[in-house]
């Protein structure tokens, strides 16, 4: 078999080292690379390293022989880009937890009709890591996603969200005068399903407690910028909660109407704040520039 091959980095410095790799070997499928990586096959300086390393210059990059591609990296996968979007949006990883802000249009998970979400997007390009989801975020929601990268990670997250320690803010725009300055909804919630199996979710008498704080940021003279501190954890909680005091979330093509100005649903997971080992530590999404965009400026101070 050839010899591993060593490649000096020179005027590709501060590059990632899974960019660096995939440039160096054309057409290897990200997966492959990033086994190659997790299996300490690649080595940096002598050392092993992982995927996100920034490769410096003068590094010297140990790259093995590499056989026939296995039938496993010609199944269908879900593209470079969408591995590259999520990658380049990561806010946190360590050995348990990877936040990131996950972009408007792409699910959690696959399933109806969605070949790829997160999660196998991020199984595909590491299959050694048990990545799963701690929470979840509608497909057309941006914003902060904590995944888990080990059954134990997951268990202590899942007991954070159950007792209620997790803290979050979300940002939306809402359609017209949003009253008032600060008011918490407080209506029970209920999942239906349309003619079509569609899931959905109305206020109802029978539902699920769920409370939703909201407090004004900005306004402009036909749409308000607000906060949102969801309390309880329902399916379209804030969306819901927002359309049944009269003021739908814009873009909200469920619960109120496409906008073709804003060219997305308005609402975006701010932040999380959650325990990681034995300190808290808060994660912030940056906001879209749809939102700066559809105000267009003309917003005058919160009440």
């Amino acid at each position: 078999m050839p010899a591993p091959r060593i490649v000096i980095v020179d005027t590709q410095h501060g590059q990632r080292l899974d960019n660096f790799l995939l440039r160096c070997l054309k057409g290897v499928p990200r997966s492959r690379v990033y086994r190659l990586v997790r299996r300490g096959e690649v080595r940096v300086n002598g050392g092993r390293v992982r995927p996100s390393y920034r490769v410096q210059r003068d590094d010297r990059v140990r790259i093995p022989p590499l056989r026939a591609s296995s039938p496993a990296d010609a199944r269908p996968s879900p593209g470079r880009r969408a591995i590259d979007a999520l990658l380049e949006r990561t806010l946190h990883e360590d050995d348990d937890l990877l936040v990131l802000d996950k972009p408007s249009g792409m699910a959690v998970h696959g399933g109806s009709g969605v070949a790829f979400g997160v999660v196998e997007t991020l199984r595909h390009f590491d299959a050694e890591t048990r990545y799963e989801l701690a929470h979840r975020l509608d497909r057309d929601t941006s914003g902060c996603l904590a995944v888990a990268k080990s059954r134990r990670a997951l268990l202590h997250l899942h007991r954070q969200f159950r007792t209620g320690s997790v803290r979050k803010r979300y940002d939306l725009v809402v359609v017209g005068h949003w009253p008032g300055g600060r008011r918490s909804a407080t209506e029970p919630l209920q999942r239906y399903l349309l003619a079509s199996g569609e899931r959905r979710v109305r206020v109802a008498a029978g539902g699920d407690p769920a409370r939703t704080d909201f407090a004004v940021v900005a306004r402009s003279e036909d749409a308000t910028w607000l906060a949102a501190f969801p309390k309880t954890g329902r399916t379209h909680q804030i969306r819901v909660h927002a359309a049944h005091a009269g003021h739908p979330i814009v873009g909200d093509d469920k619960y109120g109407q496409p906008s073709r100005r804003a060219g997305r649903l308005l609402l975006h997971a701010r932040s999380l704040t959650l325990a990681v080992g034995d300190s808290r530590r808060r994660f912030e999404a940056p906001l879209p520039a749809a939102f700066e965009s559809f105000m267009d400026g003309a917003r005058s101070p919160a009440d």
